[in-house]
């Protein structure tokens, strides 16, 4: 069935206004805190990821972007889930830092139940223990161009989805 002009139009608007203007959550799910650090450090006027049109928000229930930092604890595991699933619909998620991709320093460890990816889908994987600002602003900035393609289609595994090296 085709869509109807108005329909498609309202589709393209919604589409531009979520890539231009993302609201960013950040959820540590145990981590060292040094990514939590860098994170902070990008949202300084010193990188100015603001420049994209990215904004910090306080509330999963307004938020565009999961950007999640450190392994998946027990303890964070269910309120990982509830944060995701408190999104509305289309939301993405970036694991920042080697501990969200496999536990990093913490792999191994009683406690960990493993990278993010074993409990939510992620979209983008950033590496680097922790990872650089620039590495942070370039990894957010590949997702919101792959919204841009026609047939943006959500990965579900870590073969599909394209990794963003660490800046030098």
């Amino acid at each position: 069935m085709n869509e109807s002009f108005f329909d498609q139009l309202l589709t393209k608007i919604k589409s531009w206004g979520r890539i231009n203007s993302p609201w960013v959550i950040h959820y540590n799910s145990g981590s060292c805190n040094g990514c939590d650090i860098e994170i902070l450090d990008t949202l300084t006027p010193r990188h100015d990821i603001e420049r994209f049109g990215i904004k910090l928000q306080g509330s999963p229930r307004h938020a565009d972007v999961l950007v999640c930092t450190g392994p998946v604890t027990r303890q964070s595991r269910e309120r990982l889930i509830r944060t995701y699933e408190q999104m509305p619909e289309p939301k993405f998620v970036i694991a920042v830092g080697s501990c969200s991709l496999e536990g990093g320093v913490f792999h191994g460890c009683y406690n960990i139940c493993g990278g993010i990816d074993k409990v939510i889908p992620v979209d983008a994987f950033i590496p680097g223990c922790p990872p650089r600002p620039e590495a942070i602003i370039n990894g957010i900035v590949a997702l919101l161009e792959s919204l841009n393609a026609p047939t943006a289609a959500k990965p579900q595994d870590k073969e599909n989805v394209e990794w963003i090296e660490n800046a030098a």
